[in-house]
């Protein structure tokens, strides 16, 4: 008889419950990102096209507001279980981003304890320890402090949640890199690797737009600088 498979085993490699769930409740229109919310970070050119183009000329430009009011408690709870499916979001996006997983017992393959990051910002081979969690950290590739000042005052309780627990704007990173960039934009901050900088900025472009967010005049520049270069790569 062949042993009984884990029900998340099989959830997993189906890859849906989770964007399903999401899709049809807190989050909606996923339209071209679809596809990211099943799939480890890509680390290819070409990933940002025209039509991410054509969403960062429909974005708003504005100056920043305030930080005045800001928390990380204007987000709902840290980690939420958005998707029900018994797993934080802190650990669904490891399982999703780590290779050769292992997970603490009795967890239902949720908790994970041990992996190996091939880390998108930097490009390094890393490994997670759950006693050394710190040193691969799971980034808003929007912050939650940018997301407040360019717009994110003004979303409901529900849709802060939905976007501070978006796997679209969620990644799992090499630590002390995450620390350097902080709440840095894309005018102030860039992947050290060349070769992800197309997938850093058309994620912020399409958390920006699917969550009704503005860029600051000098962000747009250096955004659509690097999308032009991805939608026309150098031979």
């Amino acid at each position: 008889m062949a042993p009984r498979k884990s029900r998340r085993g099989q959830k997993r490699r189906g890859g849906s419950r989770w964007g399903r769930i999401i899709a049809l409740t807190v989050l909606g229109g996923l339209g071209g990102a679809a596809a990211l919310l099943h799939e480890a970070p890509s680390t290819g050119r070409g990933v940002a096209k025209s039509e991410v183009l054509s969403q960062l000329e429909r974005l708003p430009v504005r100056p920043r507001a305030p930080k005045s009011g800001y928390s990380r408690e204007q987000f709902g709870q840290r980690w939420a279980d958005v998707d029900g499916n018994g797993c934080d979001t802190r650990n669904d996006v490891l399982n999703r981003d780590l290779s050769e997983r292992t997970w603490r017992p009795g967890t239902r393959d949720c908790v994970v304890v041990a992996g190996r990051l091939h880390d998108p910002y930097t490009g390094a081979e890393l490994r997670f320890e759950k006693a050394n969690a710190a040193a691969i950290q799971i980034d808003h590739v929007v912050s939650l402090s940018n997301a407040w000042q360019t717009g994110a005052q003004a979303l409901t309780p529900e849709r802060r949640t939905a976007l501070a627990n978006d796997p679209l704007n969620l990644l799992a990173v090499d630590g002390p890199t995450n620390q350097v960039k902080g709440d840095a934009d894309a005018a102030e901050w860039l992947t050290p690797s060349p070769d992800f900088r197309c997938d850093y900025v058309s994620r912020q472009v399409q958390v920006k737009t699917r969550y009704g967010l503005w860029t600051t005049a000098p962000e747009h520049e250096a955004m659509r600088r690097v999308l032009v270069a991805c939608a026309n790569p150098s031979p």
